[in-house]
């Protein structure tokens, strides 16, 4: 009876639905933003940031040297100055002390900080809104989250950074050496000495940079349409050159008071009692008069115009292979 039972069900009319040979159901996590995933913002930002600093490395030694005042031997230089004492005391390998501690501080620093700025962009700005003052203010909301975020990372290797910068005059051998000699003899707080001073100087730095960037970069795209994918490495380099200028013209003063925290007591430089932003105003004023204040200027245009460039390009790069990768993985 079971066979026969059997046999019936067999011979069935019903007609059996085939499954493709490659049919296997699986369960896909939707990217985040902009078809990316967190973590491939983070790659892409600290690529671009490592590529960025380290390309414009010996323009950003200059800006220091010349920041610095006291009894260093590179007191009040100019530009031509503050290169031939580089030249003079360490040789073209002076342009690059203090890249290690660099390549160590802006990879990280910068995965925070653009995973952070596309985080915060989502929540601050609308896509489908055109009020383009609106999405300004929240690019720029983002950007200062960014900076205060990434700045916790960055500053300890950027001090140290600086001080070796200094020279063979300096009193560190390497970024070891330094970080070692810094917590023994001055303890950890030493490494933030210029937080303050970095989180004042980098907020409207970053606010006038993105809202800048993200401006330029609309307005660039506004132009010639048809050829915007064409063209969107050379829209992203020059709206972010564009942004890395004026920002860094704007913010110099505070970046000279940020180099004198950093790299005090150093090569016969000033010690501030109090890490007083109003008293290293006060004595930059003091002995070099307000031109002090923006002692630097030139080098900082010339280092953050192409650096931003670079890093804005490079990331934007990375971005869209990500997408590409992402685009493939789904279809």
């Amino acid at each position: 009876m079971a066979t026969t039972e059997a046999q019936k069900f067999k011979n069935s009319d019903l007609i059996p639905i085939p499954q493709p040979p490659d049919y296997h159901p699986t369960t896909t996590v939707s990217p985040t933003h902009d078809g990316l995933h967190f973590y491939q913002f983070m790659i892409a930002g600290s690529i671009a940031g490592m590529v960025e600093h380290m390309a414009m490395f010996p323009i950003d030694t200059i800006k220091t040297r010349m920041q610095v005042l006291g009894s260093c031997p590179i007191k009040s230089a100019g530009l031509r100055q503050a290169i031939h004492s580089i030249l003079k005391s360490d040789g073209p390998a002076g342009f690059y002390r203090g890249i290690a501690a660099m390549g160590l501080g802006a990879g990280p620093a910068h995965a925070v900080y653009f995973s952070m700025y596309e985080l915060c962009k989502e929540t601050f700005t609308n896509p489908n809104n055109n009020n383009s003052y609106h999405n300004s203010i929240g690019h720029a909301g983002a950007g200062v989250c960014a900076t205060v975020m990434s700045d916790a990372v960055f500053t300890p290797m950027d001090m140290v950074k600086q001080r070796l910068q200094l020279g063979i005059g300096g009193r560190y051998k390497g970024v070891w050496d330094c970080v070692k000699r810094v917590l023994r003899e001055e303890g950890f707080g030493a490494f933030y000495a210029s937080y303050r001073t970095t989180i004042l100087m980098n907020a409207p730095f970053t606010a006038v940079h993105f809202a800048t960037y993200e401006a330029a970069k609309r307005g660039l795209m506004g132009v010639s349409e048809e050829s915007v994918s064409d063209e969107r490495l050379v829209v992203h380099a020059t709206a972010g050159a564009a942004a890395g200028a004026l920002a860094a013209a704007v913010t110099t003063p505070l970046d000279v008071v940020k180099t004198q925290l950093q790299c005090q007591g150093v090569c016969g430089c000033d010690r501030y009692a109090n890490g007083s932003i109003k008293d290293v105003l006060k004595t930059i004023v003091k002995k070099d008069g307000y031109r002090g204040l923006f002692r630097g200027w030139m080098p900082r245009m010339l280092f953050h115009a192409p650096a931003a460039a670079i890093c804005w390009s490079t990331y934007e790069a990375g971005k869209a292979f990500f997408q590409e990768l992402n685009d493939n993985d789904r279809s």
